[in-house]
Order: structure tokens, then sequence, then C-alpha cells
């Protein structure tokens, strides 16, 4: 299957309607998710990225009915990650000896990956290969966004900016365009994808979206690795990106919790009652980690201004699903925001302490040392925990 996107170039990706976890298990994919590839027509004809390995043999297949593979002039790998160069060795076979354009790093990423000396033309920002027709492929280093490898490239006369993971969802949709899709789904996905993917690299993404933004390349479409193609005002998400890697923040507390007994679960509840007793406007949301999509979860931290995250005390820590999230928030890096512990215990009571600490280690400044109930929370217990909330609100 083939989409047009503008004149000689056309989408020949995969839909992945499917999928439902990406990274291994490590993200969600509610809404399946796209490979996009493209292929371009010109005096030269190339081919812009591939799609993943399962999908390689079908994709190579596709490729042939729409052109014979020995006239593909150049291949174009803005990243190796196997969701984007999975394809590579079913189409090398066919065309060997075709140059593959990539950054230095990405040379040494597609050998580890598939231990092949194909052969390699290593790029920089700025260079450009000329494709005919009076129009270029210029290419822009995307060091860290979100692989030492990636890249984007930019065709003029055309004015489409490929942009690999960039500006990407994870998103499934026969419509392809960001103009044609539902707008609430589409912004939910698209920070969804920013907020796990994205989020330690904002301040190389702000740099590095000004740079491009400074060359003043007009730009009518952002075609994308994931999800739908953005050519209605393209610019509209690149506006989101900035804005997003300003340590974003909205009027929202998200309060966390694991419970055993339902104590530490009672105490987030009445926690809220205080938040929202204090302040009628800010906008709570409660999530029981355990339970809880884990990328749902850190999409609402992301939003935040402070967190609240509860546990129990159990072997003298926290239970394991507290702990995993944690780690995962430490390695997103999150800044501008504040955070408290909260919990019940039965016996040493240790977790309030851990969990301040991991708060702190992760970045997040501590409002206070916590809240702690033994056993199961009484009338007495409930109204601290109120007033906790109503402390925290302020």
């Amino acid at each position: 299957m083939k989409i047009k996107v503008k004149n000689n170039v056309d989408w020949v990706g995969k839909i992945d309607w499917e999928l439902k976890k990406f990274h291994g298990n490590e993200y969600s994919t509610h809404r399946g998710s796209t490979y996009n590839s493209y292929l371009v027509r010109e005096g030269k004809n190339l081919v812009i990225d591939t799609v993943w390995k399962p999908f390689a043999k079908e994709y190579v297949d596709n490729l042939k009915n729409e052109i014979e593979l020995r006239k593909i002039d150049y291949v174009i790998a803005n990243h190796a990650e196997i969701d984007h160069s999975g394809a590579l060795p079913e189409l090398m076979q066919y065309i060997p000896d075709t140059p593959i354009y990539c950054t230095k790093n990405g040379i040494k990423s597609l050998k580890g990956h598939y231990h092949q000396d194909w052969n390699f033309h290593p790029v920089k920002t700025g260079d450009k290969i000329e494709i005919g027709n009076g129009k270029a492929l210029i290419f822009v280093e995307m060091k860290m966004l979100h692989w030492p490898d990636s890249m984007a490239c930019y065709l003029t006369g055309d004015n489409i900016l490929f942009s690999n993971d960039a500006f990407g969802q994870h998103y499934a949709s026969e419509y392809m365009f960001n103009d044609l899709v539902d707008q609430a789904e589409l912004y939910s996905e698209c920070i969804k994808y920013y907020a796990n993917i994205l989020t330690p690299f904002s301040s190389i993404l702000e740099k590095k979206i000004n740079e491009v933004l400074s060359l003043k390349l007009p730009i009518d479409i952002i075609a994308t690795s994931h999800g739908v193609i953005w050519r209605d005002n393209p610019i509209q998400i690149v506006e989101k990106y900035i804005s997003w890697a300003k340590n974003y923040q909205e009027n929202q507390i998200t309060i966390l919790y694991d419970t055993m007994w339902n104590g530490t679960k009672i105490m987030a509840e009445n926690i809220a009652s205080g938040i929202k007793k204090s302040d009628s406007k800010v906008n709570i949301k409660l999530f029981n980690i355990a339970k809880a999509d884990k990328n749902d979860i850190i999409t609402e931290i992301f939003k935040s201004k402070i967190i609240l995250v509860g546990s129990p005390t159990i072997g003298r820590g926290i239970t394991s699903a507290t702990a995993g999230i944690l780690e995962e928030i430490e390695g997103l890096g999150f800044k501008n925001k504040k955070a408290a512990a909260f919990g019940c215990y039965g016996w040493s009571g240790e977790s309030v302490d851990k969990l301040s600490n991991l708060l702190t280690k992760s970045g997040f400044e501590l409002i206070n040392q916590g809240i702690k109930c033994l056993w199961n929370p009484d009338n007495e217990s409930i109204e601290k925990c109120i007033a906790f909330g109503t402390e925290i609100s302020k």
C-alpha cells in the first residue's frame, strides 16, 4: 500500500493495528502504531527509513510493486533502531551495493545490529545530495533525539522535513494525516510519546529545534517515522515540543499509590479530598500503581506540578510496583516539580522515608517529610490525611 504525501513522495510503510507494547514491554501502545517509510522518485530514487523487522518481507514485496529495486539510488537511514531499520537486511539482499546515508554513529549502530558492511556514506549537519529536478536532500544531525545516531533530512522544493522519531506518536490510522484524525486522540498520543521517550532530552531538543528554525527553511510537511504525517499547520507540533521542553507543568497534582489492605488507598483518597477542599480548581488524578498503565502514569506526572507517592511498608521497604515506577521516574529526569510521600505501616514504617529519599534522588523538591499511618487509618488518621492534603495545596 502507498499513500501520496506530496508530488513524487509516497508513504510506503506499515500500519500496525495489533501493537500493544513497544520497546519490549516498556511502552504501551493502546492505539497501535505505524512504521513510516518514504519513497522519493525524482531524477534519483531514494528510500527514507524502512519498517520493523517482523514486517520486512511484506515491506520489500510491496516496495517491488512500486519500483524496480535496482532503480533505488540511495537508502537513507535516519535512525538505526530496529523499528526503523528492521527491513534493511531484507532490502539490501536485492541491492547490496546501494549507498546507505546515515550518521557516523548510525554506521556503528547498524553494524552492531546486523553485522553487515554495507556501502555506508556518513553525513553530518549541512551535507546534502542532489536528487534531480532541482531538488536536494539536506541532512541534520539530531544526536540524542533520542539515540546518538539520530538524524533528520529535509527535501528542498517540496519543503518536507523527514523528522524520524521527533514529532511522532504511536497511533495507528488509515487516514495518516494530522488534519483527518481525531484531534483529542492525536494530542493524547503526542504528549504521551514526549513524556515517556523525549523528556530526558528536553534541553537538547530545545536547542536543536531552535537551530533548525534558525535556518528559516519553509516546512510544508513534517513526515514522522511513527503515527500521522503533519501537513495541516505542521509547525503546531514544533510549538508544542518547545512548550513541553521548558520544564512543562499544568495545574495538576497526581497521586500515585500501591496498597496491600486498602490502608494506603484510603490515605490517598483523603489526601485528595484535603487538596480539593482547599483548591477547587486544581486537577487531581489518582492512580493505583499496580493496576494502572505505567506510561499513562508517566504522562500525568509530566503534566503535574506536584506528585504524591504512597506505599505501605513491606519487608522494610516499598512495594515492587512502587519501586518500579520510581526507577522509571528517575531515568526520565523530570524538573521543576515538587513531591511528598505517604504510606501505612504495621510495625517498622520505613516506606515514607525511603520514598522521600528516592523522590529527592529523582530531582523532585520535597514539600515536607511525608505522612504515615499505623495500620488502617482510623478517624483521627483520616483527618490528618485531609489536613496533609490541605497543606499540600497551599
